[in-house]
């Protein structure tokens, strides 16, 4: 799968971020995002052209009014392009979890010894103090 820069040039941006978060739930006109991305609505008028332009955002036009829609089409590309190096990071995890259990393991086998040895160690001095 081919992804082009532009996608993650146009989720760099944190405001850009927000507003997508705001579409998750669903169509909003530009006054509802507005709320939400707290800028100002000549700035969220700039990020949902760049998103519609990146083809993340659908504008579905009403009368005098404009509601946007996130498209999913993008999502399932970054999701595919994403998958291709998933398979990377969940064999490293994978590696790493077993390290940890094995650490968890020899950490627990130590102090099972430490403990045998100290309840070894009282007992002698138990009996050194007794005789």
């Amino acid at each position: 799968m081919v992804m082009h820069i532009d996608t993650f040039e146009t989720l760099a941006d944190p405001t850009r971020r927000r507003i997508i978060a705001t579409l998750r739930d669903g169509e909003r006109q530009v006054g509802d995002i507005v709320l939400h991305a707290g800028i100002h609505q000549s700035g969220v008028s700039r990020h949902l052209r760049i998103l519609h332009e990146a083809g993340f955002v659908a504008v579905r036009p009403d009368g005098q009014r404009r509601f946007y829609a996130l498209r999913p089409e993008p999502f399932r590309e970054l999701e595919a392009w994403l998958g291709d190096y998933r398979k990377i990071w969940e064999a490293r995890l994978d590696r790493f979890g077993a390290a940890l259990e094995e650490r968890r393991k020899t950490v627990a086998t130590e102090k099972a010894g430490v403990n045998e040895a100290d309840a070894q160690k009282a007992g002698r001095e138990k009996k050194e103090r007794g005789s």
